[in-house]
């Protein structure tokens, strides 16, 4: 009980004081404080020794309606990712992920878009956890994703400069999201071998009733 005091109020500190981590475009209060500090440190190495400017930004809710066709909601992503780089210095990459739209891309500057496989760090270490349907809320999972495909990809930036970060979490991103991948593979296949298994059964009843 003490621990959960005192996680709420760590919380709403740091809401009251507001979002201080540069690094944080927005986040509606989707990022855990602690994946906030350690995004903090991962930033300010990748400026230090890269040069290059990280970014989060993730919405619960971006505005756009739903309901509309999925290639207009792309269109009107794209024009709100426009607006969200224009002034940002580079070199830079953004992590930019609507939770309400499924969508999640990377932004980048020029330099940039030889370094970074932006599919690689969206299926490997992203979606699979924002798309996990667990017991796990949706702040959980953001914070992980935000966390994962952040250090992801200053680690693709110091990898192709020959350059080791400090503050890397390594393989640990890509594992859970490879975890949740072999789960979701091995449901599949379950839910195959079973149908299989029922439609041999029924095909043997049915062979003994015309017995």
């Amino acid at each position: 009980m003490k621990i959960k005091i005192l996680f709420l109020v760590t919380i709403f500190i740091t809401t009251l004081m507001g979002n201080t981590n540069p690094y944080i475009l927005t986040h509606d209060d989707l990022i855990d404080p602690r994946a906030q500090d350690k995004i903090l440190e991962i930033g300010n190495e990748v400026k230090e020794k890269l040069g290059v400017h990280l970014y989060i930004n993730v919405q619960e809710n971006n505005g756009i309606d739903r309901k509309l066709e999925r290639k207009t909601r792309l269109e009107m992503m794209k024009n709100i990712e426009l607006n969200l780089v224009k002034n940002l210095q580079k070199p830079y990459a953004v992590l930019s992920i609507a939770v309400d739209q499924t969508y999640a891309n990377i932004l980048m500057s020029d330099e940039l878009k030889t370094v970074i496989d932006k599919d690689d760090i969206l299926d490997g270490y992203v979606i699979p956890l924002l798309a996990s349907k667990d017991k796990n809320t949706l702040f959980a999972k953001a914070s992980a994703a935000c966390l994962n495909g952040f250090a992801q990809i200053g680690d693709s930036i110091a990898k192709a400069k020959n350059i080791k970060l400090d503050s890397s979490i390594g393989s640990e991103g890509k594992v859970a999201g490879t975890i949740w991948k072999m789960f979701m593979y091995t449901l599949v296949l379950g839910g195959i071998i079973l149908y299989a298994i029922i439609l041999l059964r029924e095909r043997k009843y049915k062979k003994e009733a015309q017995k």
